[in-house]
């Protein structure tokens, strides 16, 4: 199994809006959420959206365990949020498409999504707290929303000329 590359901002994929997905069980979106997963765990991550590893497709894995046991991957195709709740403060909220970049972010604390399972059930069910903020913040990929567009101008600045900095060094 591949691990995929992570791609990272500025990069086009990460401001479009994701495709979605037609058929849950064809072999390309199976072996898309396999390697999702495994990047998704070599890189430490704790969620994924499949245009994070250059894939136009409306997919998440996410994994709160603390073992990070295989067995308790998600996976939802074509996820949306019906309802939001309450407010939740994610401390240090970071992503793996912005390297060296975390801030605090307000987010719903309770959130109802639905979608499909990685056999094409249609599940709909409530996420609260950290669950919460895992599947608004992989929603937003989908969505081609960025943590950068929930943060100050400020902040949002000054991590861009990092990035430009950086890419001029390279």
């Amino acid at each position: 199994m591949a691990i995929l590359d992570i791609v990272t901002y500025p990069a086009d994929i990460l401001r479009r809006p994701a495709a979605p997905v037609e058929e849950a069980g064809a072999a390309e979106i199976q072996k898309l959420i396999d390697e999702m997963a495994e990047t998704m765990y070599v890189h430490q991550g704790v969620g994924l959206a499949a245009v994070q590893v250059d894939a136009d497709s409306r997919v998440i894995t996410y994994d709160l365990s603390e073992e990070r046991d295989r067995s308790k991957l998600h996976v939802l195709m074509n996820p949306e949020i019906l309802s939001a709740e309450g407010e939740y403060i994610s401390e240090k909220e970071g992503c793996l498409s912005l390297p060296d970049f975390r801030a605090d972010i307000k987010r719903a604390a309770v959130v109802e999504v639905t979608g499909r399972d990685r056999e094409g059930h249609t599940v709909t069910f409530t996420a609260e707290n950290m669950e919460a903020v895992v599947l608004q913040h992989e929603i937003d990929h989908l969505n081609g929303i960025l943590l950068l567009d929930r943060v100050s101008r400020l902040k949002r600045e000054l991590y861009k000329k990092k990035v430009q900095k950086h890419s001029k060094a390279s």
